[in-house]
């Protein structure tokens, strides 16, 4: 009994030091992708569902599509879009295959903003429509995004 308690932990802990490494590399792609002035590849881990959440400036956008579009609409222009840094990032996860993760976002272009953001993971639903950007097998998917931006 005791060795098979000790494998469950160092399970888990495997578990979790891979996350602490999934999820920043997959935010990371995400900015490559922004700094490529290709939104369809930074949505890509976003949850291809109409359940998606995206709360910013005090309303919610709900689906992947609406979210997508409203990016396209926000950022029309790679001058709009600017270069993105994440920075600050802070990952707790609270439960298997999900996790919550605290940051900071920074758009440099001639009018700088940047600001806080929280995402909800999960990895275990399913992303129909684009490859995962992390890899082989189940990948982080963001199910709820709030964004911030600071005071002027």
């Amino acid at each position: 009994m005791c060795v098979l308690l000790l494998a469950a932990g160092c399970a888990s802990t495997g578990g979790l030091h891979a996350t602490h490494e999934e999820i920043p590399r997959m935010l990371e792609q995400q900015a490559q992708a922004w700094n490529a002035g290709d939104i369809d590849a930074f949505m890509a881990p976003y949850w291809h569902s109409p359940d998606l959440t995206f709360s910013s400036g005090g309303k919610v956008t709900r689906g992947w599509q609406a979210t997508r579009d409203r990016y396209h609409q926000r950022y029309p222009t790679p001058e709009a879009m600017g270069r993105l840094t994440f920075s600050d990032l802070e990952i707790t996860v609270p439960g298997p295959n999900v996790a919550l993760v605290l940051g900071r976002w920074r758009l440099e272009r001639v009018e700088p903003i940047g600001g806080g953001f929280t995402l909800v993971l999960r990895k275990d639903v399913e992303q129909k429509f684009a490859p995962t950007l992390t890899g082989v097998g189940a990948a982080w998917v963001i199910v709820h995004d709030h964004t911030s931006t600071d005071a002027p």
